[in-house]
C-alpha cells in the first residue's frame, strides 16, 4: 500500500483536519525533547475521539503500519519519537483535551488523556480542589503521556506518583479493542487492575484516551522555606524530622547544590536573593487546606530544631505570595539553566531515602576520577529519593557527541552505584527508546520476562511504540 493510499485512508477516517501535512509542522511532533534524535514518521495523525483512536489502529494493524503514541512530546528518553523506518504513525492526542467531568463529592475529575496537565490542574482548583501532580513541563505536558510514564514531580512526597492517583482509565489495544473503565472508585476489588497496566508503558500496550483521576482538598495555607544547608547535613534525617513534626503536611522537600542554583539565577531577569549554604539548599513547603491551622507558626517551630540540630545553616520563609512565586521560580528554572549554558547529560536517579548521602559521596569521587574538570548540576526531589544528577556540558563541547560519551561511560559507572545502593537510573523519566538497554543490564531478570509476556499479550505484532521500554517475546534477545 502506497503513502498516498495511506494519506487518503487515514484522511478519509480523520477529515482534513486530522492529518498533519506541512512539512513545518510536522517537524514539530519528530524530535525528541532533548534534540538528540529525529524520526521519519508515515504520518502525523490527530485523532478527535476514541472511536476515531480505535479506527487508526485497526487500519494500521491490518496494514502492520507501527503506531506511536503522542501527547505533550516532552519525554526525556524519546519514548514518543517514531523510528526512522518511515513505517510509523503518530497518533497525537492533542485534539482530545476535554475536561470530561469534576466531581467535588467523589473528589475526582474525568478528563480526555490529550488534556494539558495545567488545565487539569486549573479545572480542579475552579472546583475547590488539588491535583497533586505538579511537574516543571505542567504547561504542555498531557495526561495520557503523565500516565505512559508514572510521572513523579514536585509533590511525590506527599501525594505519591500519577500511579497513586489514577482511579480509572480508558484505552485502545492493538486491535482497537476499547478498554472502558472510567470508574471514580477508591474501592474495586474486580479482579487485574488492568488500568495499573499502562501506567508506566509508555504507549507500548495501546493508546490511553481517558483517565478518572483522584483530587485532594485544595492547600489554602502555604508555609514555603528556604533552607541554606550546613556541610554534610543528613538529608534524609533532616526530611524524616520535616516529615514527622509538620504532622505529615509536607509537600515539597527539593534539594539543590550551589551550581544549581547559579545556573537558575543566571537565566532569570529577577532572581530573588537566595543561595546555597555549604551543604546545597532545600526549599520545603508545608500546606493546609484548614482555616484553622497556622502553618508558618508550625514552619518556624519545624525549622528551630533543625537549626538547633546544626543541619541548617539560616533558613527564610517566605512573606508573601511573589516571595514563595520567586522560589520556586529558581528550582523550576533549573532546567532552563543547563539548556542555556550547552545543556545537560541527565541522570534521573533513585535511591533510598536512607541512602542518598551514600549516593552522593560515591558520586562525587567517581566523577573526579573520571575528569577533574567536568561540572555537575544536581537537585531533585529528594522527599521521595529522586536526585537529578547532572553532567554540564562544557561549552565548547558538541552536545550529542559528549553526552554520547558519557553516556558509554560515567554514566554507567554512577548507575552501577545507584543500583548496588538499592536504587535505579529512572525515578520519573521512564525508559523509551533511549535507556532500553539500561533497563536490560540492569532490571531484575524474572520482573523483565513477565514485562515482555505483558508485551506480547497485548500487542503480539508490536505495533505499539516499537522499539521502546521492552520488546515482545518473538523479539527479545534475553530469554
Amino acid at each position: 500500500m502506497s503513502h498516498a493510499i495511506h494519506d487518503r485512508a487515514f484522511r478519509d477516517l480523520l477529515g482534513s483536519g486530522g492529518v498533519v501535512d506541512d512539512p513545518e509542522r510536522i517537524s514539530t511532533y519528530v524530535t525528541d525533547q532533548r534534540q538528540l534524535f529525529t524520526g521519519a514518521p508515515l504520518a502525523v495523525l490527530k485523532p478527535a475521539t476514541t472511536e476515531q483512536v480505535a479506527d487508526i489502529v485497526r487500519l494500521a494493524a491490518h496494514h502492520e503500519i507501527g503506531i506511536v503514541p503522542q501527547g505533550g512530546n516532552t519525554s526525556y528518553c524519546g519514548g514518543a519519537t517514531p523510528d526512522a523506518s518511515g513505517r510509523q504513525i503518530i497518533v497525537s492526542l492533542e485534539r482530545m483535551d476535554k475536561i470530561r467531568e469534576v466531581d467535588p463529592l467523589s473528589m475526582s475529575i474525568s478528563v480526555d488523556a490529550g488534556a494539558i496537565l495545567k488545565n487539569v490542574q486549573d479545572a480542579a482548583a475552579s472546583a475547590g480542589l488539588l491535583l497533586p501532580l505538579s511537574l516543571g513541563a505542567e504547561g504542555s505536558c498531557r495526561i495520557g503521556g503523565n500516565i505512559g510514564t508514572n510521572a513523579g514531580g514536585l509533590s511525590v512526597v506527599r501525594y505519591g506518583m500519577t500511579r497513586d492517583l489514577l482511579f480509572g482509565i480508558e484505552a485502545v489495544l492493538s486491535d482497537g479493542t476499547v478498554v472502558s473503565d472510567m470508574r471514580k472508585l477508591r474501592k474495586n476489588n474486580t479482579g487485574y487492575d488492568i488500568k495499573q497496566c499502562f501506567v508506566g508503558s509508555e504507549g507500548t500496550l495501546g493508546i490511553v484516551t481517558g483517565a478518572v483521576l483522584r483530587l485532594a482538598p485544595l492547600p489554602i495555607r502555604r508555609s514555603t522555606a528556604w533552607l541554606k544547608l550546613a556541610r554534610g547535613v543528613p538529608l534524609a534525617e533532616l526530611l524524616a524530622l520535616v516529615r514527622r513534626e509538620s504532622a505529615e503536611l509536607l509537600t515539597a522537600f527539593e534539594f539543590m547544590t550551589a551550581r544549581s542554583i547559579a545556573l537558575a539565577t543566571d537565566a532569570m531577569t529577577n532572581p530573588p536573593s537566595v543561595c546555597a549554604g555549604a551543604g546545597g539548599a532545600v526549599l520545603a513547603e508545608i500546606a493546609s487546606s484548614s482555616r484553622h491551622l497556622d502553618v508558618d507558626e508550625l514552619m518556624e517551630a519545624v525549622l528551630a530544631e533543625a537549626i538547633e540540630s546544626g543541619w541548617i545553616e539560616d533558613a527564610f520563609l517566605a512573606q508573601s505570595g511573589s516571595q514563595r512565586t520567586a522560589m520556586w521560580q529558581v528550582r523550576e528554572t533549573i532546567p532552563e539553566g543547563e539548556k542555556r549554558r550547552n545543556g545537560s547529560v541527565k541522570h534521573d536517579i533513585s535511591v533510598p531515602l536512607s541512602s542518598i548521602q551514600r549516593f552522593l559521596e560515591l558520586a562525587d569521587t567517581q566523577v573526579r576520577s573520571y575528569d577533574t574538570d567536568l561540572e555537575l548540576s544536581v537537585y531533585g526531589h529528594v522527599g521521595d529519593g529522586n536526585l537529578h544528577y547532572n553532567v554540564l556540558v562544557p561549552p565548547d563541547a558538541d552536545r550529542v557527541e559528549f553526552t554520547k560519551r558519557i553516556e558509554s561511560s560515567l554514566s554507567l559507572q554512577l548507575y552501577d552505584t545507584a543500583a548496588a545502593l538499592g536504587g535505579t537510573f529512572s525515578a520519573e523519566h521512564g525508559v523509551g527508546r533511549f535507556k532500553k538497554h539500561l533497563l536490560e543490564r540492569y532490571g531484575d531478570f524474572g520482573r523483565i520476562a513477565a514485562m515482555r509476556r505483558i508485551k506480547t499479550a497485548f500487542d503480539p505484532a508490536d505495533i505499539m511504540n516499537a522499539g521502546a521500554t521492552v520488546r515482545p517475546l518473538r523479539n527479545a534477545t534475553l530469554a
